[in-house]
């Protein structure tokens, strides 16, 4: 049997000129400090949090990943916290195959310049949701979905405040970390169900548009144009980023992910998604993480989830970069770009204490 995937475009534009407002739950990770930098820098996004989540390596190295990236891109007034340490039920598994021992190998990281939140990540994004008005706030989850499910769990009035979830995992037609699982959904497959199952949009942005989403050598050499440090660091992300995923995964170019779920909030119309009842395997032998989009006929009138399959390339890399130039130079980056540094004099930081408060969420 032939599956024919629907020509259909579901790209909702808004009205509204209005910021949209995202919590961005995230594991910093090379793609993440990208989303970063696109949501900070983007006039059409209003940053109401950043939150961080075991996954591509360590919750207290993704922290302080988080937090350097905070400083060097100029984000002030923005409240941080740390979330989950380890999956719903499984045992932890990062990716330092693809962002190295510190998860965000390449670039000195500088120290960060504020603390995090006391809050846990969890309670720090129930908090956000209850505080602003139904149907206003977008959660951006470009991690393991720990986090988004424990939230959901604890508080579930969010389900029906929340605007939609614009997730970045999965894939209909490939996986990552296994012929079918992608890394963020097969880390916490438990997690990943209740989200896609817990009654609100979903929308995946999943490897069948982010391996589109490459960083050729003109993106790159669009990026080193803009000349700031910011635009400097990406490009020292990208470069270790490019090495890592043509070593591991035989790309010519690096896949940068996790920006292209902010940019389909920044602007839907630069994706192709369709409609389509997706759900996650949580027990194969073989198929463990898989999100199975059932394209066999239409999906229902009440199909609460998307799956984002094409992605204008151009367009994605024009936001980044207008991004870029839009942030400029910030006046206390604390970072020195390899170029002018020696190594040897800088050695790599610890990675940042977690607070005790921001390990499990109170219930």
């Amino acid at each position: 049997m032939t599956v024919t995937i629907p020509d259909e475009v579901e790209t909702p534009v808004s009205d509204d000129h209005e910021p949209r407002k995202i919590i961005l739950d995230c594991d910093p990770g090379h793609d993440d400090a990208v989303a970063m930098l696109l949501a900070h820098g983007n006039p059409d996004v209003e940053l109401l949090a950043v939150t961080t989540v075991v996954g591509n390596q360590t919750l207290p190295k993704v922290t302080r990943n988080a937090l350097a990236v905070a400083r060097i891109a100029g984000i002030t007034g923005v409240p941080f916290a740390a979330g989950s340490p380890r999956p719903l039920l499984r045992e932890v598994e990062v990716a330092e195959d693809i962002h190295g021992e510190s998860g965000l190998d390449g670039p000195m990281l500088p120290e960060p310049s504020f603390g995090l939140d006391e809050r846990h990540a969890v309670d720090l994004i129930i908090d956000t949701v209850m505080a602003h008005e139904p149907g206003t706030v977008t959660l951006v989850p470009t991690a393991g979905l720990t986090n988004i499910a424990l939230a959901a769990r604890k508080e579930p009035r969010i389900v029906e405040r929340v605007k939609e979830v614009v997730l970045m995992g999965g894939g209909v037609h490939v996986g990552n970390w296994s012929p079918v699982a992608e890394f963020n959904i097969v880390i916490d497959p438990e997690a990943a169900d209740i989200v896609f199952s817990a009654g609100w949009d979903v929308v995946m942005v999943g490897l069948d548009l982010t391996h589109q989403a490459l960083a050729t050598p003109e993106v790159a050499a669009r990026i080193a144009a803009v000349g700031t440090g910011p635009a400097a660091f990406v490009g020292e992300l990208l470069d270790f980023f490019g090495k890592a995923y043509e070593h591991a995964q035989g790309f010519d170019a690096p896949p940068v992910h996790d920006p292209c779920a902010v940019a389909y909030v920044i602007d839907p119309t630069i994706v192709r998604t369709v409609k389509v009842p997706i759900t996650v395997e949580t027990k194969g032998e073989h198929t463990l993480g898989m999100t199975v989009a059932d394209f066999r006929v239409p999906a229902p009138e009440d199909c609460r989830t998307s799956a984002a399959l094409e992605l204008d390339h151009g367009r994605f890399w024009d936001l980044v970069v207008d991004a870029l130039e839009r942030i400029g130079e910030t006046p206390d980056t604390g970072w020195t770009p390899r170029a002018a540094a020696d190594p040897a004099a800088e050695p790599a930081a610890e990675p940042a204490a977690v607070p005790d408060t921001a390990v499990t969420p109170e219930h």
